[in-house]
């Protein structure tokens, strides 16, 4: 069974994302064991087939929410569809609401408004990060108190800024560290862009390693088999637990004594380098 709704206390290494229009598909969502997984009204679903699509998300729910965390992706804020998403797309027991394309705290209270008004007023969000405005002004998303996660979605920032999307990301380099970084300024965890060839998993370790270096908790997966992939690569591995565990031990017995910078097997150790010691440990306690 999935922890509730409610727990704090999880990494958001992979979010698995379905069509909302096929219970088939989304029956399937726990199997791979995904951190979370998300039934999508956006992009998945044809723009006919919407209200198929919210009624289909309450009828799967249920049985869902006690097998996996669910979350749902309504439409941006400035569509026509997401009212309607909101009022009739959202059943109970959901971990989260990720909302795409988001710009400005203006944006986020316009949904959480929304959220609170039709009975979901604890509802965390997942902010889109997938435009050159939100990119631009991600702080200002992601130091909102009703955010909790972010993400980023390069496809359509690239879109928007009227890019070429490479595979190489050097388009996007910038865009995902400013992601980052705004991520770190709110507390909040932040997801790295979708890997659209599922079959590439060499890109999606490449891609998953360049995103935990910049501080990212996790990756959007598209495919079932991309999920083990990104928890293998945003868990923490056996070596640098290993390394965490002497770095500490030996970093806390040296301020016992008075020293605050010493050396562990060759390498200086102060007090930035044991406080990120001390977040590997903690992280491989959140699942």
């Amino acid at each position: 069974m999935a922890p509730p709704p409610g727990d704090p206390d999880f990494t958001l290494r992979s979010l698995l994302f379905a069509p909302g229009n096929r219970a088939d598909v989304l029956a399937k969502l726990p199997r791979s064991s995904p951190s979370a997984a998300v039934i999508d009204l956006e992009d998945a679903v044809p723009p006919d087939r919407k209200d198929e699509a919210r009624a289909v998300a309450h009828r799967v729910a249920p049985e869902l929410v006690d097998a996996v965390r669910l979350m749902v992706r309504v439409n941006a804020v400035d569509t026509a569809d997401f009212p309607d998403d909101v009022r009739h797309g959202l059943p109970a027991g959901l971990t989260g609401v990720v909302v795409p394309k988001l710009e400005s705290a203006a944006m986020v209270d316009e949904v959480a408004g929304l959220l609170d008004s039709v009975g979901h007023p604890d509802l965390p969000i997942v902010a889109g990060l997938e435009t050159v405005a939100g990119v631009v002004d991600a702080r200002t998303v992601t130091t909102h108190p009703r955010v909790r996660w972010c993400y980023f979605g390069a496809e359509d920032y690239v879109a928007d800024l009227g890019g070429i999307r490479t595979t190489s990301n050097h388009e996007v380099a910038t865009a995902r560290a400013q992601v980052g970084q705004a991520a770190a300024l709110g507390g909040v965890q932040a997801i790295d862009m979708v890997v659209a060839d599922f079959g590439d998993a060499d890109r999606f370790r490449r891609e998953a390693g360049e995103a935990r270096a910049l501080g990212f908790s996790g990756k959007l997966c598209i495919h079932p088999a991309q999920v083990p992939l990104a928890t293998g690569a945003f868990r923490p591995t056996d070596e640098e637990l290993a390394w965490a565990e002497a770095v500490v031990d030996a970093y806390d017995a040296a301020l016992a004594r008075g020293d605050a910078s010493i050396q562990v097997d060759g390498g200086m150790v102060d007090e930035p380098v044991a406080r990120r010691a001390r977040a590997l440990l903690a992280e491989a306690r959140t699942d």
